[in-house]
């Protein structure tokens, strides 16, 4: 039989963290703990990592949701696919501690050479919103730890300001030395989003993540049809679940590359729907941490490594808080490592 319980952890960050949403002091999460009566000390934890603003999740009831869950795991584990649709961070978090205690809670949920310490898994280095001084900082302090690739939110300050910090960067350094990633988290306005992508391809960029907000898919498909910079999608994946919606929508827009965030999708699960159609169709993608402590990163690195995709992911996010979760996780020349000598400790959210 299995029993469950929730805790809320606030974690703060270093830096404040700014995108075109807005800027970011802390963020919750919650985490759920599930035991089964036939497997003393053994306790499997999930995250259910919350963004303000754009987790379906960040509504009233969430946590009424998380006490029906935990007070009827029993039923709700063979059912969470239907009683959570509509609460994917609640149904990753579920997903992630069931897959936890079936592996022995030992936080190895998906082994691989990565979780033995031999693998690396390539990462970007983020740089946050703020004033031009305060992003090259970043992108200096960045360069200085070993990255080679770097994503730069974008979209709150005035456009030339954003495209100085670029030149910056371009006048230091060639395409192969650093590669670029923006993301614009939709800042961008549909009828201003070819004009500054124009400006932006001299820099020779990557890719940029979601130009301007979802919910436009036509006019999507317009822009990844004559970007002059590949799109990714990220906040357009959102509250799109099933195989056949997932198909239309890569079949309507055809983007060049998903950012995949299993916390924002419903889990592992429901990352594979996309992952699947993706590759039908030719689309690259990565995965991208929604913010997780080292919980979540933890689980979402060991499911990447076993993918085998080679592309650099957007798992830089471990250092970004005062009070993570200490684990075996450590980033260090723009890669991150898995060390298993180092223990968990667990003792914030027990």
């Amino acid at each position: 039989m299995l029993t469950a319980s929730y805790k809320k952890h606030t974690l703060y960050f270093r830096n404040p963290a700014g995108t075109s949403r807005g800027i970011l002091q802390s963020k919750t999460s919650y985490f759920i703990l599930i035991s089964a009566s036939g497997q003393p000390g053994i306790t499997g934890v999930g995250e259910c990592s919350i963004i303000p603003g754009l987790s379906p999740d960040d509504r009233p009831g969430l946590e009424e949701k998380l006490r029906d869950v935990c007070t009827d795991i029993e039923n709700i584990s063979k059912i969470r696919k239907d009683y959570l649709s509509s609460w994917p961070a609640i149904n990753a978090a579920v997903e992630m501690a069931i897959q936890d205690l079936e592996t022995g809670g030992k936080r190895i949920l998906f082994a691989s050479t990565f979780t033995g310490g031999v693998r690396t898994i390539p990462i970007h280095g983020l740089i946050w919103m703020g004033k031009p001084e305060s992003m090259l900082h970043q992108i200096d302090e960045k360069l200085n730890c070993g990255f080679r690739v770097i994503k730069m939110k974008i979209g709150a300050l005035p456009f030339d300001e954003e495209i100085s910090v670029i030149r910056y960067i371009r006048k230091h350094f060639k395409e192969s030395d650093i590669e670029i990633r923006l993301d614009a988290n939709g800042a961008f306005s549909p009828a201003e989003a070819n004009v500054k992508l124009e400006r932006l391809s001299e820099f020779n960029i990557h890719s940029i993540e979601q130009p301007f907000r979802p919910g436009q898919p036509e006019t999507m498909a317009e822009l990844c049809l004559s970007s002059p910079i590949p799109v990714a999608l990220d906040e357009e994946l959102t509250g799109i679940s099933g195989v056949e919606n997932i198909n239309r929508l890569l079949d309507l827009i055809r983007p060049q590359y998903l950012v995949i965030k299993p916390s924002l999708l419903g889990g592992f699960e429901s990352a594979e729907s996309w992952i699947q159609a993706a590759s039908k169709r030719g689309i690259g993608w990565w995965a991208n941490s929604a913010l997780e402590s080292n919980i979540g990163l933890n689980a979402l690195a060991q499911w990447v490594a076993a993918s085998d995709n080679p592309i650099v992911q957007g798992l830089g996010t471990g250092s970004l808080y005062t009070n993570n979760i200490p684990s075996p996780l450590t980033g260090i020349n723009g890669e991150l490592r898995y060390d298993p000598v180092h223990p968990w400790d667990l003792s914030a959210i027990q």
